[in-house]
């Protein structure tokens, strides 16, 4: 694997300034690092100085690389399909991939969760599940039932649908007035942890103790909440456990099983985004299996085709399907153009199996490694709280993470992160080694302490 070359990369990088939007990013942001390989789970970088970088993906490709990069098995099913057919429209037809990947998700699921709706990206199954609880509550007599109840701190996506259930005040809402829809947001669950740490998942990881007298509020405002609109509302939309990119943020499995059953008291439709918290990253394979909940809908994306191609997909129960079939519309009113791309089906299919190979099992054993990388953190005066949970490590600072910074020097001790507001966190592929999950987090805790300070009189000194 070898970088870009010196000019090749200065080049690229120069055509890149100013043409190419990045993800919250402007046009004349800090440049981007000029990718010239990736294999395994290291990416071969090249920065705007000509600083070249054999790193370590701690992000998994904003954690859909699961099984890292040119991965021989998922490789082979992009070929093998290729030799068959890489793209056909799904109105009106269908094929082996699509069927088979139905069957094999609905498979791996709890309870009866057992129709299967694709979509093209993660946020596009949110909006496909949110027009699946309003088609729901008209087709079985509630057609003011429009609204949403969400969480704050809750993210699911940047389309306007999904954007109308993130968190109202983290979230894009006040830019859109007019444009996105006003819904009904609980407060953040509490959190799952040790010692009142602010968030803490505790050292060793895992959910572990939660304060119940904040719990037990916490529902009893759900509750309350819920019950005073309920007859406008039509489903309760969640991240099962953790909340993603609004914050990283680890929620006691009791808050959600209070959701079921809220949820079933009102008629509501309770919906699960796994789309960052399936396949294993939690440490169980959906992350509402924490609580011991089956959603009525289920969003899953990212990690579902190993990162290859972007696909997604809802689930729902037969009931929820049934009611629809029998409204006067028949369907659920979606349609991508991608929709089940056979490409994407096929490895996805590959990318499953190889979960099925003791996966979950290194999911445990990181979860105990990425503890123990961090736990010095724990230490540093410029860090608010240390969590870990599956394959999942976080260290939370007591303000915003210089961001390039901070990148860079992770980069210089081998690793690649995507700090984002106060927050220094890894998602690394499964597939990394005991060692290379030390290194992600010697270099978490070398990055946080070389840009941000250990707390020490020296450091608070300027010295």
């Amino acid at each position: 694997m070898t970088a870009l070359a010196g000019a090749g990369a200065a080049a690229l990088l120069a055509r890149d300034r100013g043409l190419v939007w990045h993800p919250y990013g402007p046009l004349d942001g800090p440049a981007p690092y000029a990718v010239g390989g990736a294999s395994g789970v290291r990416l071969s970088l090249t920065a705007e100085d000509g600083a070249r970088f054999e790193a370590i993906d701690g992000m998994s490709s904003w954690w859909c690389a699961i099984h890292g990069y040119r991965h021989p098995v998922l490789d082979a099913a992009v070929h093998n399909q290729t030799a068959h057919f890489s793209h056909v429209m799904f109105g009106g037809l269908t094929h082996q991939p699509a069927v088979a990947l139905a069957e094999a998700l609905v498979q791996r699921t709890h309870g009866d969760l057992a129709h299967v709706f694709f979509a093209d990206s993660g946020s596009v199954s949110v909006e496909v599940a949110l027009k699946l609880a309003v088609q729901y509550q008209a087709a079985v007599g509630r057609p003011q039932r429009r609204r949403f109840v969400a969480l704050r701190g809750g993210y699911h996506g940047d389309t306007t649908g999904a954007m109308s259930v993130c968190d109202p005040v983290d979230g894009m809402h006040a830019l859109f007035p007019g444009l996105v829809a006003e819904q009904l947001f609980l407060e953040r669950p509490p959190a799952c942890g040790a010692g009142g740490s602010g968030g803490s998942a505790g050292a060793a990881g895992g959910l572990g103790a939660r304060d119940d007298a904040a719990v037990a509020r916490w529902i009893a405002a759900a509750e309350a909440l819920v019950g005073a609109h309920a007859d406008e509302v039509a489903a309760i939309i969640v991240e099962p456990v953790l909340q993603g990119a609004g914050g990283m943020f680890m929620y006691a499995p009791e808050c959600l099983l209070a959701l079921r059953r809220i949820a079933d008291v009102h008629g509501l439709l309770l919906i699960a985004d796994e789309i960052a918290t399936g396949f294993g990253r939690t440490g169980r394979f959906w992350g509402a299996d924490w609580a011991g909940v089956v959603p009525d809908v289920m969003c899953v994306g990212k990690a579902l085709t190993g990162g290859y191609l972007t696909l997604a997909a809802l689930l729902c129960r037969p009931g929820v399907a049934a009611a629809i079939t029998a409204s006067e519309q028949r369907a659920l009113l979606h349609g991508p153009t991608f929709m089940a791309n056979p490409l994407a089906c096929a490895v996805a299919l590959a990318s499953l199996a190889l979960l099925d190979e003791g996966c979950l099992d290194r999911v445990t054993a990181i979860e105990g490694e990425l503890a123990a990388a961090l736990a010095p953190a724990r230490q540093l005066g410029s860090v608010r709280d240390v969590r870990v949970l599956g394959a999942t490590g976080v260290i939370q600072l007591d303000g915003p993470v210089d961001v390039a910074a901070v990148t860079r020097r992770a980069l210089e001790h081998g690793v690649w992160l995507r700090p984002f507001r106060d927050l220094v966190y890894t998602m690394p592929p499964y597939l990394c080694s005991g060692a290379e999950i030390a290194t992600i987090g010697a270099a978490m805790v070398a990055a946080v302490t070389d840009v941000h300070g250990d707390g020490s009189e020296s450091d608070r000194a300027g010295v």
